[in-house]
């Protein structure tokens, strides 16, 4: 009998749950659950550096060195780009103060119309250069030379049109 009674009781629980909770659709296996995504062919990575170009490059670098106390590398010129580089360390990232080299600088060009000078261009690693400028290429996306260049880091790089890029002058560094 007191088995009877547990069984009546376990249906009328069941019963009341069967009523209170919603049951679960069933799928259609005609759609698929997820839309398939194709495996990119190369991955952006961290950005390296934030670009600045600059009108006095040793006032710079006695700001983010004397003042705000930054770690900050020594002078390198970049003929084949048209400027100097100097680099300050911030931890997670750097900035890479920018000063005219040569006539014939890009800097010179942006100084003029930014007389104080200004954040030029990010930089952002990706694992593989040529495939990236590819699959870009192939969206639509312009960049600035034909072949990547070897840039500050010793490392191939490649600037991306900033009219396709929401304003913003791109350089893509390989990691």
């Amino acid at each position: 009998m007191a088995a009877s009674m547990v069984k009546v009781a376990v249906a009328g629980i069941v019963g009341h749950f069967r009523h209170a909770v919603p049951t679960a659709r069933r799928l259609s296996l005609s759609k698929p659950l997820a839309q398939v995504v194709p495996v990119p062919i190369w991955k952006l990575g961290r950005l390296n550096h934030i670009a600045i170009a600059v009108p006095d490059l040793e006032k710079a670098i006695s700001l983010y060195r004397d003042v705000l106390g930054a770690r900050v590398s020594d002078t390198v010129p970049l003929p084949e780009h048209g400027v100097y580089t100097v680099f300050v360390e911030l931890g997670n990232t750097k900035l890479e103060l920018l000063y005219p080299l040569g006539e014939k600088s890009p800097i010179s060009g942006f100084l003029q119309k930014n007389k104080a000078g200004g954040m030029h261009h990010i930089c952002i690693e990706v694992d593989d250069i040529k495939a990236a400028i590819t699959d870009l290429k192939a969206k639509k996306i312009r960049t600035l030379s034909e072949e990547p260049r070897i840039g500050a880091h010793g490392k191939p790089v490649m600037f991306l049109h900033p009219k396709d890029c929401d304003g913003v002058l791109v350089e893509l560094e390989e990691a």
